[in-house]
């Protein structure tokens, strides 16, 4: 398997100059997130991916995880070195408050860091992901006494963290929730079964918290009666030390078609006295306390679609170069089978699918750090709070659809080698398979955008995002930066996003209807949007290519590929759109 390499330039590049990083940071106060700071943390994170977490992969893969008699689960070979090496170093602490040991940097600047984990090793780095929405949720919502007794060892890393919300009759619906939460003092007591939790058991780390939705004997009905609670499995005393076990175990692991080393449990709570657990947020208020966990999760399995993109393309790459197969057009013999147009098709798609998913994956971060920006003023921050909301389904819906696209490049760029396993391309294709399916998924994702973030506000967000189109479009124009056709083409794609904006809004009434056309409308909106900031990419790069006049013309390179291959797309996504539900709706069950 192709050793990873973070590409640091790219990532400094797209966080900096496309996502609005450089101009979040000064808005919002982060004198002390500089240039020079930003490039020297990812360089050690570049680093410590690569030789610490990366070689992890391909074993850990072939390994898998074990549950013991005992309950325990050991993790393959290096994992827990690794994770402590991840732990001592700092690196979990980076955009926490200081308060609990945390470095106070920006969230977006720990998205590409958290980019690289995954690259390296997604099975892995889902341990570390998980473990911070974790504290994002209780430092949202946690009484300050919790937050005392939890936070500095999560903050640290040395505890980790899960999300318990599935049982075996509740998936995507949690209102058939029936884990018990049972009042005792100043505790609850929790029984109940859940499923499908990552990394619930492992040796990783001395004490795991797992965030579990239950509901109280007294509680509404449906999604309005659930609480969240906070379940150590160790449960810690005064000062945060760990005391006794408590009563909540892995019962079984899940066996999957990939993230073979991240271990997916059957977690049972309460098989004795009743697990130990303390409330977060107010009682059957436990659904809006996780969804600030859920949409952390949400942009970062987004993000986990970028890494294992990149992965696949830089393996895909190096294969390509190294392979000889043929005589290629214009050579002599035989030829690296990069040199064959149709590879050269593949390598591009991958490559700007990448680019763009990364681009609208550091956006979406940055708008969340300027919506928190406390010296921005409250129309701005509003502004910001519902680009964030607006690009959260896009992050996590389009970036996991493209990395299912890329990682099957990857295997085709392999020919027949990419079929078998012990070229290692085919566990890319795997592990990204979950991408779409898990925090939501993305028929969810689609709803959710048509539902809460068009149609709930009448479609300002999108209104707002059309307009910021429309500038960078005006800029490109003045700098003669497209030929006059791929103008055009990006001006129509607004102007699909606009009239499928319309349509929506005349047809919220009818559930049906926006049910058919939401995931139509969610990856229409999601390529324009990416279109959008490949169009900043080369702008910028554009604007400072006396600097680097290779890295400007790549990137216009990369940009006319997506407007000419990528971009035509969107007709297709509004014609399913403006035809409704007639298609999908018109055969009974019975006849599908």
């Amino acid at each position: 398997m192709t050793e990873y390499r973070a590409p640091t330039r790219e990532m400094v590049f797209t966080l900096q100059h496309v996502a609005g990083f450089s101009e979040m940071v000064k808005a919002c106060g982060y004198e002390e997130a500089s240039e020079d700071v930003v490039r020297a943390i990812l360089e050690e994170a570049a680093r410590f991916s690569t030789t610490v977490i990366a070689p992890t992969n391909a074993v850990g893969d072939r390994q898998g995880v074990k549950l013991d008699q005992n309950g325990v689960v050991k993790t393959p070979e290096g994992f827990r070195e690794a994770y402590q090496q991840y732990a001592d170093s700092g690196w979990a602490s980076l955009q926490f408050n200081p308060e609990f040991e945390g470095q106070g940097l920006p969230f977006s600047l720990a998205i590409p860091v958290q980019e690289m984990w995954h690259a390296a090793n997604m099975a892995w780095g889902l341990c570390p992901l998980l473990s911070q929405g974790a504290v994002e949720a209780l430092s949202e919502n946690a009484s300050d006494e919790l937050k005392r007794k939890l936070l500095p060892k999560m903050v640290s890393g040395h505890w980790t963290g899960t999300m318990n919300l599935t049982e075996p009759q509740s998936g995507s619906d949690l209102s058939g929730i029936r884990t018990q939460a049972v009042r005792d003092g100043d505790i609850y007591r929790i029984k109940g079964q859940k499923i499908f939790i990552t990394w619930g058991e492992h040796d990783l780390a001395e004490n795991i918290v797992h965030l579990v939705l239950a509901r109280l004997p007294d509680a509404p009905a449906g999604v309005k009666g659930i609480s969240l609670f906070a379940v150590p499995k160790f449960i810690p005393d005064d000062h945060g030390n760990i005391g006794t076990r408590n009563d909540c175990r892995a019962v079984s692991l899940e066996h999957k078609l990939g993230i073979h080393a991240s271990p997916t449990c059957v977690m049972s709570y309460g098989d004795n006295d009743g697990a130990v657990g303390y409330l977060v947020g107010e009682e059957n208020r436990g659904l809006a306390c996780m969804f600030t966990m859920m949409n952390n999760a949400r942009l970062t399995v987004g993000l986990q679609g970028v890494s294992i993109s990149e992965r696949a393309y830089q393996q895909a790459l190096a294969y390509t170069r190294e392979r000889t197969q043929g005589t290629a057009p214009g050579d002599t013999g035989l030829s690296a089978i990069i040199r064959h147009p149709d590879v050269r098709r593949m390598l591009m798609t991958m490559k700007a699918l990448t680019e763009a998913a990364r681009a609208l994956a550091y956006k979406g971060c940055v708008a969340v750090d300027f919506a928190k920006g406390k010296h921005l003023p409250d129309d701005l921050r509003a502004r910001q709070q519902r680009r964030a909301d607006l690009l959260t389904p896009l992050v996590k819906g389009w970036c996991t659809e493209i990395a299912q696209e890329v990682t099957s490049l990857a295997i085709q760029c392999h020919g027949g080698m990419g079929f078998v396993e012990e070229t290692g391309i085919a566990q890319h294709y795997r592990d990204a398979r979950i991408l779409p399916i898990y925090e939501g998924t993305n028929g969810i994702q689609a709803l959710d955008l048509i539902g809460r973030k068009t149609i709930r506000d009448n479609g300002m967000a999108v209104r707002e995002l059309l307009a910021d189109m429309q500038a960078s479009a005006d800029t490109a124009r003045e700098q003669s930066l497209l030929t006059q056709e791929r103008q055009s083409r990006f001006d129509q794609a607004v102007a699909f996003v606009e009239d499928a904006t319309r349509i929506v809004l005349e047809h919220r009434a009818d559930e049906a209807f926006t049910g058919s056309v939401a995931f139509n409308y969610l990856m229409l909106s999601s390529t324009v949007t990416a279109a959008w900031l490949m169009l900043e990419s080369a702008s910028k790069a554009n604007g400072t290519k006396s600097n680097d006049d290779k890295f400007a013309a790549q990137k216009l390179i990369t940009t006319n590929f997506f407007f000419d291959h990528i971009l035509p797309r969107c007709s297709g996504y509004l014609t399913a759109l403006r035809s409704g539900d007639e298609a999908v709706m018109a055969l009974s069950e019975t006849d599908l």
